[in-house]
């Protein structure tokens, strides 16, 4: 019988085994989710489900140039103490190798072949999880290419090459020559996104929404005066927001008194050529996920009722 992939699914999401494995248990059991369970335990691919409910917030991010491509992805742990264990540390370096050619898919990344087994990147941290014990995951990735330029990176807090904390990438497309000042330059600006955490390039990039609600807040802060006077106020809000929070308008953190479009001007003689700076991609470990917070009270009241 044919498996679909929404029952492949299922059944995934129920037992936290790799796909294939999923595919192979319904095959064998006519696709009977229940029984494919059963099948999976006998196999022993399901124990990591039973961590899979853990909340893994910690780990690293990794970072990969090759060429004109960069690629940077987020692989939780746990804890700390996991992300200094080298075979976390390995795994994360080999599925940023990959991730160049997902094109910022998870799903296409984790079903990759994984370096030097014949298994898949998701098999591979199923595998880690049941040798480590604690809950992973491949969280994001994302890639920046150039059609001629290049993709600087830095890693924050790095704790072997290419991992760490703080991920960024950097595309500046240029045709000049100097290829050296290009890169020297394109890491400066990944060094100035790690400090600043800019919100997009510049304010057509800033999501709708975002623009929509400052906008509110500088008017509701001006109510009462008349309609120009307060178009006026908005508009020169919006300027400093921009100032404040698009990568292009900052100041440069590396001579506070040009922003970034200026360094980059400045920096044309030196390159060789004009400069353009495309993109950028921030990854901060751990950032949106909400941590547990350990009660200490109730883990002392709980631990006392159970010593009586």
């Amino acid at each position: 019988m044919t498996i679909s992939a929404s029952l492949v699914k299922e059944l995934r999401d129920k037992t936290g085994a790799g796909m294939m494995d999923c595919k192979a248990a319904l095959t064998e059991v006519k696709g009977d989710i229940e029984a494919a369970i059963d099948w999976l335990r006998k196999k022993g691919l399901s124990k990591a489900a039973k961590k899979a409910g853990r909340i893994a917030a910690e780990g690293l991010i990794g970072i990969d140039v090759s060429g004109k491509t960069g690629s940077v992805v987020e692989v939780n742990s746990e804890t700390d103490f996991v992300a200094r264990n080298e075979q976390f540390q390995e795994t994360v370096t080999n599925i940023v190798s990959l991730a160049g050619k997902a094109g910022g898919d998870v799903t296409k990344l984790l079903a990759m072949t994984y370096p030097g087994k014949k298994i898949t990147v998701e098999d591979q941290v199923k595998e880690l999880i049941a040798t480590i014990g604690e809950n992973m995951s491949l969280r994001r990735t994302a890639t920046l290419q150039v059609p001629e330029g290049v993709v600087g990176s830095y890693v924050h807090s790095q704790v072997a090459p290419g991992l760490g904390k703080i991920g960024v990438l950097v595309a500046l497309e240029s045709s000049g020559k100097n290829a050296d000042e290009l890169a020297a330059l394109a890491r400066q600006l990944a060094m100035h996104v790690a400090a600043t955490n800019p919100v997009a390039l510049d304010l057509a990039g800033v999501p709708a929404e975002t623009l929509a609600r400052e906008k509110a807040i500088l008017a509701d802060k001006n109510q009462g005066k008349p309609p120009q006077v307060i178009e006026k106020i908005v508009a020169s809000g919006l300027k400093s927001y921009g100032k404040d929070n698009c990568l292009l308008e900052q100041a440069y953190i590396h001579d506070p008194s040009k922003s970034v479009t200026q360094a980059l001007k400045d920096a044309e003689g030196k390159v060789g050529g004009p400069i353009k700076l495309t993109g950028f991609v921030r990854f901060a470990l751990g950032e949106g996920i909400e941590k547990k917070e350990d009660d200490f009270a109730a883990e002392v009241a709980a631990a006392v009722g159970a010593s009586n």
